[in-house]
């Protein structure tokens, strides 16, 4: 990896800024990237290195930005020949918009930040959190005082509020009205629920206060404070891995995407369109290259692709249809 990239991802790492490194593992040419090209994708879309030119660079591009969306592990990228069989449930494929063929494997390493834990209040519960959590690899902050307006506070934010009724509300209230992925409150049930009471005369909507789970925790029988610390940290972990807890009453049911190839995703995005050319996938809002036959918008990777298509349009809608 040249030096300037080895600086940028020092420079993000330390500013808390997210990225994916994306690098070439291995190809079959002809391809203009080779194993060792590296790149650098931030969450602006900004890309510094060479993954590959307009073939491989919009999909490494958008997959990045997904990635970083949605918080991922690392994956391998495979760009072309989606009909190989790939025993691994762990690749994306895409085919590859070049005519003259080739396979690239990209593997995309997102760079997150720590998810931060901010603990408010002091009771051995908040005292357990806070030595554990970083076990875990959160970012503990420790507040005692209601007033959040210090702490930074976004989707990857988790708060834990546990002051033995001094001034929960106050802290709920606003950890309540923040982008926080996860509220949670120390307390007995008819605790938790006078706190709700108090948070729906503050104004606060029915869907603010579902966010709030309390008693926090998974229920494991906790019963010392370093136990309870503990169910709490598991639940915590559970909502980094799968998303945020959700009322199960309005939860729409779950369409499982079906593997194909082998167990390999072959993936595609909303707002996409394939080139009916060489079956590459186009995001139709950047899309540079269109023609319209009978009402219909086609798209397109590239200008050849294009003039192919509109050369012979019915050559590759029969083909499509097989």
């Amino acid at each position: 990896m040249a030096e300037s990239l080895l600086e940028l991802a020092y420079r993000l790492t330390q500013a808390g800024e997210p990225f994916v490194l994306a690098t070439v593992v291995w190809c079959e040419r002809p391809t203009s990237a080779k194993p060792g090209a590296q790149a650098i994708i931030q969450a602006d879309g900004t890309m510094a290195g060479w993954i590959g030119g307009s073939c491989a660079q919009p999909v490494v591009l958008r997959e990045a930005m997904r990635v970083l969306r949605e918080g991922s592990d690392p994956y391998l990228l495979r760009l072309g020949a989606p009909e190989l069989e790939i025993m691994r449930s762990d690749v994306r494929v895409f085919p590859m918009s070049c005519t003259s063929g080739g396979v690239l494997d990209i593997y995309m390493e997102p760079h997150l930040p720590q998810p931060r834990l901010v603990l408010i209040g002091d009771s051995p519960v908040i005292g357990a959190l806070s030595r554990l959590a970083e076990v875990l690899n959160f970012a503990v902050t420790q507040l005692d005082s209601a007033d959040l307006s210090t702490v930074p506070i976004n989707d990857r934010t988790y708060v834990l509020v546990a002051t033995h009724g001094q001034y929960d509300e106050d802290a709920l209230e606003q950890a309540l009205r923040s982008s926080a992925v996860y509220v949670g409150m120390v307390g007995s049930r008819r605790r938790a629920e006078a706190c709700r009471e108090y948070l729906h005369a503050c104004g606060l909507s029915e869907q603010q206060i579902e966010r709030l789970k309390a008693p926090a925790g998974l229920d494991v029988g906790a019963v010392t404070p370093e136990e309870i610390a503990a169910s709490i940290l598991t639940e915590l972990v559970q909502v980094r891995r799968r998303g945020p807890i959700i009322n199960e009453a309005q939860t729409p049911p779950a369409i499982e995407e079906q593997p194909e190839h082998g167990g390999t995703t072959i993936a595609t995005e909303l707002e996409t369109a394939i080139d009916p050319v060489c079956g590459m996938i186009v995001e139709i809002a950047t899309a540079r290259h269109r023609s319209t036959l009978d009402g219909q918008d086609f798209y397109f990777c590239c200008p050849a692709c294009k003039r192919l298509f509109e050369r012979n349009p019915q050559e590759y809608l029969v083909q499509n249809e097989r």
